[in-house]
């Protein structure tokens, strides 16, 4: 499933109504979720730096469960920017979302301090709750295993590059180049795009 969207009114009513009737591969992935504690739909949104996730998970958090109530409270929402142990960290957060959020018993996550560049408190996370997973890494094969439903978003890359740094600074700017060869790496490995049941596609709004 394919949309051209923005943040506030297609993509979010759509993804809405896809957690609340979950598409046909959730059925055949029975066993997996038996293995999560979850009881609530859980969301994974993956993409490449820049390309509207963190604003598309506030969104869609803010409009649970609007016309759905079945779908149950505001959903936790769990950024791995909090995550990544430094800008290297993007296979070691993707690992720790299914080693100890998705796939744990006593779900949990490690905040990074990115000031003084270790890791720092663990948060629990309430599995009676739903769940959104966003940022790069989220939607690899065995996290996909775990969930109701994955999200890829598509931007063009100048417009991505634009925003990440308008949004993380100067500081993020020398890390460019470094981030994006382990976002190549990730996708050839796991092939996220093609795991997604919906791709939103921003790059003909952002236009």
């Amino acid at each position: 499933m394919r949309i051209v969207a923005n943040v506030t009114n297609e993509a979010v009513d759509a993804l809405l109504h896809l957690i609340a009737s979950p598409p046909a591969r959730a059925s055949t992935l029975t066993s997996s979720r038996a293995s999560t504690v979850f009881t609530g739909p859980v969301v994974l949104l993956d993409g490449r730096s820049g390309s509207g996730k963190t604003a598309l998970a506030a969104a869609l958090a803010r409009a649970w469960p609007g016309d759905h109530p079945e779908l149950g409270p505001t959903p936790t929402v769990v950024h791995l920017d909090d995550i990544y142990p430094g800008w290297r960290g993007l296979e070691a957060a993707s690992t720790q979302v299914h080693d100890e959020l998705l796939g744990a018993q006593r779900p949990r996550w490690q905040r990074w301090d990115w000031l003084n560049e270790r890791g720092a408190e663990w948060a629990s996370v309430d599995p009676t709750k739903p769940l959104i997973v966003e940022g790069v890494g989220a939607l690899s094969r065995q996290n996909n295993a775990l969930a109701t439903v994955s999200v890829w978003l598509e931007l063009d890359e100048a417009t991505r590059r634009t925003r990440a740094i308008e949004r993380d600074g100067q500081a993020y700017e020398p890390f460019w180049n470094t981030w994006a060869e382990q976002e190549e790496a990730f996708l050839r490995r796991e092939s996220p795009r093609s795991l997604a049941d919906v791709v939103v596609d921003f790059t003909e709004t952002a236009a």
